[in-house]
């Protein structure tokens, strides 16, 4: 008969121990021991703060010795720490409590203690345990071969760390990709923080020396340590070997600092730092790279020395539900130490300031941007500095003639120290109305109007005539209206559902001011799928497509059962013969534009292909071809991406340049924990497409290779990359990396 007690017994206090302790050969694996949180006979936690439940299946008491004896199935229950044994004695002379048999405890923070004898002592907080082992709830293991509880902090001897896996899915044990061993571990709970004393790590048996004392966090907090992180290696032809050294600040659950040296065999050391905190108004990081040596970028001639650094940093601050503030820095003192010392390879910086506030029928942005010019020819006086850009819409919340309106103003001051400046403002409104017909078609009429007011001087120092507008103020006028038809058609075909959609689009708008305007925004423009119903299919504000036009086209989809494939095409075509503002190439020039489209194919998830293409509209010669596709699955894939502008733009446009490229990669998982990872970048772009291009028709961009290994508690990678692009007169060169990374081990 199981019996429940409830009283002021000192038995359940086993759970004293309940605290992670560290070691024991973790090759131990005992079978878990289910802890119910009730039992039928158990009784009920009383209200003392003392006082607990246990049921058993029997209990004796020795008046004589004073001694109180459960035995069968003990599970004791105090405060949410669950305690289970074969047999718990208390001896009321000594004050010594003994659980012994499968004694298994449960702590509400989910850490399991396995034991097969615990000796507490009276006081019933301190206690010693002999060949325990201990499973955290991040997933670690620790045994050993006998631990004593002191307060707050546990002393093992003998003992062996490891958060791997000790079976296999089957049950069969398996040694650990890694683990630590060391004479004496030293848990402190308070400080969730355990030391490792004269210890070693073994790594696929091998093992390897450790400081004298080693430690880190138990992960039972999840924030992180104050302490020394795994360093890397690498080596490049540029730098020669280098070593980092990172090392975390702890602050607070909410703030830190990382810490990272870096020394190098061929150039200077150097410090990056990276500062991280969340508070009540949001989350921002900043972060900052110094060194000193060579500052003379590309030049190669000269040899001046000097500080090279660079600073990037990136937030949001949330005031209240609609008001946020975003913000993003990113400064280098010259061009090349991003990408001489491997921090990022992008070739332009971008700074920024938004204020906003967003709620359901309103938006208003005010904004500043900033950017570096990173390329050789870049000249920094003459990049632009956009302060302020301001943007605010609001949608009415009453349709007018059954449609919906929005309202917007608009404005940007675009600055330039050595070069062009320019101002510009507009209100517009824009009514949008969708209907159905009896007969299933889709109607949507828009209708648009828009003043703008602008204001540029030293325009003469734009070389691009098409950019640069008249000096001094200026204004404009726009009116647009379009009707748009769709009529969906549906059924059954090849066992899925096709839906082919035929689109027409009228859009009429009367000549307007183009020309005279200075062009800041509407510079990269391009016919494409995307744009091909688009108003305006200008990118911009400052370049308005004037002229009457009907857009035809169709939409095409088939899904069926494991595969879908969707499709579009269309041109559109001029009403008036007027001189168009779209440079030659773009497909948009003449009255008849060029075809555009795009193809998607889906087959389960293992195959994407996506096909966008312009076909010229004389000869159907391909001036724009573009595939990406991916084969295979998460762990195993291929990639190939190729893209070709054949536009014949005219090179005084520098932002409409053609190019050929062509990208690979793929990854082949060949066992279960191991990967090889390859990609290319190759330029084919040659004279012919584009005659400022030093191309021959291939060149090697950059190549990378890797081997991964990861199972679940270790992973670690060796990684070699090849970049083709020279800094002056230096080729970038290879790059060799190792990476390795012990899973459970909280910094």
């Amino acid at each position: 008969m199981r019996t429940g007690v409830t009283g002021w017994t000192a038995l359940p206090l086993v759970l004293a121990l309940a605290a992670p302790a560290m070691a024991q050969d973790v090759a131990l694996s005992p079978a878990p021991v289910p802890v119910p949180a009730s039992d039928a006979a158990a009784g009920t936690l009383a209200a003392g703060e003392n006082e607990i439940a246990f049921s058993a299946d029997s209990v004796s008491y020795d008046n004589d010795n004073e001694v109180v004896v459960a035995a069968g199935r003990v599970r004791v229950n105090r405060r949410g720490t669950f305690v289970a044994a074969d047999q718990v004695r208390w001896d009321r002379k000594t004050g010594e409590v003994l659980a012994t048999g499968n004694v298994v405890v449960v702590q509400p923070e989910g850490d399991k203690l396995i034991s097969e004898r615990v000796v507490l002592t009276d006081e019933l907080r301190d206690a010693t345990v002999e060949n325990l082992l201990v499973v955290l709830e991040s997933g670690g293991r620790i045994a050993a071969d006998k631990a004593v509880r002191t307060g707050d902090v546990t002393t093992l001897d003998n003992a062996v760390y490891s958060p791997c896996a000790v079976t296999t899915v089957g049950g069969c044990p398996k040694r650990p990709s890694w683990r630590i061993l060391a004479a004496r571990v030293r848990y402190d709970q308070k400080a969730q923080r355990v030391s490792f004393e004269r210890g070693r790590l073994e790594l696929f048996g091998v093992s390897l020396p450790l400081l004298p004392v080693f430690s880190l966090g138990t992960g039972s907090g999840g924030e992180g340590y104050t302490g020394a992180l795994p360093p890397e290696i690498r080596y490049s032809r540029r730098r020669g070997v280098e070593l980092e050294t990172p090392y975390y600040l702890r602050f607070g659950p909410n703030r830190d600092l990382t810490l990272t040296p870096r020394v190098y065999s061929a150039v200077n050391p150097a410090l990056e730092a990276r500062y991280r905190d969340l508070n009540r108004l949001g989350a921002f990081s900043l972060g900052a790279f110094v060194t000193y040596g060579d500052t003379t970028s590309y030049d190669d001639t000269r040899d001046d020395k000097g500080v090279r650094a660079y600073v990037e940093g990136n937030g949001k601050l949330q005031f209240d539900p609609l008001w946020s503030l975003t913000g993003q820095v990113r400064l280098a003192t010259d061009k090349t130490v991003a990408r001489f010392y491997d921090l990022n390879r992008d070739d332009r910086f971008r700074n920024f300031l938004d204020l906003e506030r967003i709620d359901t029928d309103s938006y208003i942005s005010l904004a500043g941007w900033a950017f570096q010019g990173l390329r050789q020819n870049d000249i920094q006086k003459r990049i632009p500095i956009a302060l302020p850009a301001f943007d605010a819409r609001i949608r009415l919340g009453e349709p007018i003639l059954g449609g919906r309106v929005e309202l917007q103003a608009n404005s940007l001051a675009v600055l330039r120290r050595e070069g062009q400046d320019s101002q510009r403002a507009f209100l517009s409104a824009r009514w949008d109305l969708r209907r159905l017909t009896n007969w299933g078609q889709e109607l949507l009429l828009t209708g648009y109007a828009r003043g703008d007011v602008y204001h540029s001087d030293e325009n003469e120092l734009t070389t691009t005539v098409n950019y640069r507008g008249e000096s001094g103020w200026k204004t404009r006028g726009i009116t647009a209206a379009a009707a748009e038809v769709r009529w969906p058609l549906m059924g059954n075909f090849l066992g899925g559902i096709q839906r082919l959609t035929p689109r027409v689009q009228l859009v009429l708008t009367p000549p307007t001011a183009n020309i005279s305007l200075p062009n800041e925004d509407s510079r990269s423009v391009d016919l494409e799928d995307s744009n091909l119903f688009a108003i305006n299919r200008f990118p911009g504000y400052d370049r308005w497509e004037d002229g009457s036009r009907i857009t035809y086209g169709v939409d095409w989809n088939l899904d069926r059962p494991g595969w879908s494939v969707s499709s579009n095409v269309g041109q559109s075509y001029r009403l008036n013969r007027d001189a168009q503002i779209f440079p030659e190439g773009t497909g948009l020039t003449d009255r008849w534009s060029d075809f555009v489209g795009r193809t998607r194919l889906k087959v389960g998830r293992f195959i994407d292909l996506t096909h966008r293409f312009r076909l010229d509209k004389d000869n159907l010669s391909v001036r724009r071809n573009e595939v990406d596709l991916t084969v295979g699955t998460t762990e195993t894939y291929a990639r190939i991406d190729y893209l070709r502008l054949n536009r014949n733009v005219d090179a005084a446009v520098e932002d409409l340049r053609d190019k050929e490229e062509l990208r690979l990669a793929g990854r082949w998982k060949f066992s279960r924990f191991w990967s090889v990872f390859g990609a290319t970048v190759l330029d084919l772009t040659n004279s012919n497409e584009d005659p400022l291009s030093l191309a021959d028709g291939i060149n090697s961009v950059r190549h990378r290779l890797s081997l991964d290994y990861e199972d679940d508690c270790l992973s670690f990678g060796i990684s070699w990359r090849r970049d083709y692009e020279r800094l002056g007169n230096r080729a970038e060169g290879s790059t060799f990396s190792f990476r390795l990374s012990l899973k459970g081990l909280k910094r």
